[in-house]
């Protein structure tokens, strides 16, 4: 590097992890990851980037002028503190996402990586990072369809919002005032909804009191792209395995309580490693389960930065 010294992958764990998958030699400025420039893969979406902070920023405005979420940007980049990053930090953009284990048709929501995936016949899947229920509230897991879309929508407050706040009117017409945002699709299941919102650092936390919030601009490529009738489905996967370029990858997000301790403290809580983990790595290995490094995969799961690394040898 040149100029500034930059903080680069300060996490000497993190550091190993990326290293295992690097494709170019430590001779250049910096290691180049695979996952910055991923060969094809049908379990992939997206690619890892890096971005170096200044002085002014705090990771909840960078999360969404470099389009993920603030819980997935603090699990990517462990130790940083959110309000004040050092000058110069190079951080870790975790753009990269395994797909979750789910038919992949339509819009499949997955609450373990606050990530929605979008598939449409003909084009490339599409991620993008969501909001999803608060403390004390749930976003439903199942399968349901959309019921239909609206522009420019209205809200009308629930029950729990008039508790929360009593003072809010019966109807809340589209504006900047309006926490739908300026799309909105209404799901089959009652009072359920996908929408933007007017508050964007919101997205990528818990933040709803059940529905799922997208970006505007996310929100409105979705809308533009998903018909009445596509089918949603609801998972929580917080562990993801996918193969690219004949090598397993792992990726392990904090669980629920890990991300809403996150969310609101910046900082991950120690955890042991999910259950029922290697018998989910066997299943995805199949008959290369003999390559799978195992004391990588437990360094994976245990810390749990939401990146994929590659786990056979």
């Amino acid at each position: 590097m040149t100029g500034r010294r930059s903080r680069f992958v300060r996490n000497t764990a993190l550091a190993a992890l990326l290293a295992s998958a690097c494709a170019g030699g430590f001779g250049h400025a910096r290691p180049r990851y695979l996952l910055e420039a991923p060969p094809p893969s049908t379990d992939l979406v997206g690619r890892l980037a890096f971005h170096e902070t200044r002085r002014e920023d705090t990771l909840i405005d960078l999360a969404p002028a470099l389009g993920v979420g603030y819980v997935e940007l603090l699990a990517a980049n462990p130790g940083i503190d959110p309000w004040l990053p050092p000058s110069a930090t190079r951080l870790l953009v975790p753009n990269a996402r395994l797909l979750p284990s789910a038919p992949r048709d339509g819009i499949v929501v997955n609450l373990g990586d606050l990530r929605l995936y979008y598939y449409e016949k003909g084009a490339a899947v599409r991620a993008y990072p969501i909001g999803i229920a608060k403390d004390g509230y749930a976003t439903p897991e199942g399968v349901t369809t959309v019921k239909a879309k609206r522009e420019k929508p209205a809200w009308i407050p629930g029950p729990s919002a008039r508790r929360d706040d009593p003072s809010l009117p019966a109807r809340v017409k589209p504006g900047p005032d309006n926490p739908l945002g300026a799309h909105a699709l209404y799901l089959a299941w009652p009072t359920y909804l996908i929408h933007g919102t007017n508050e964007p650092r919101g997205v990528g936390r818990h933040s709803s009191r059940g529905c799922v919030r997208l970006y505007p601009d996310d929100m409105a490529e979705l809308y533009a792209r998903v018909q009445p009738g596509t089918a949603v489905r609801v998972v929580n996967q917080p562990v993801k395995l996918g193969w690219i370029g004949g090598e397993l990858y792992l990726e392990v997000n904090p669980d629920a309580e890990q991300s809403l301790h996150l969310d609101e403290t910046g900082k991950l809580e120690a955890a042991s490693a999910p259950p029922g983990l290697r018998e989910q790595v066997e299943r995805a290995a199949g008959k290369q389960a003999a390559r799978v490094d195992w004391a990588l995969v437990e360094r994976v799961a245990l810390h749990r930065y939401g990146i994929p690394a590659r786990v056979t040898r």
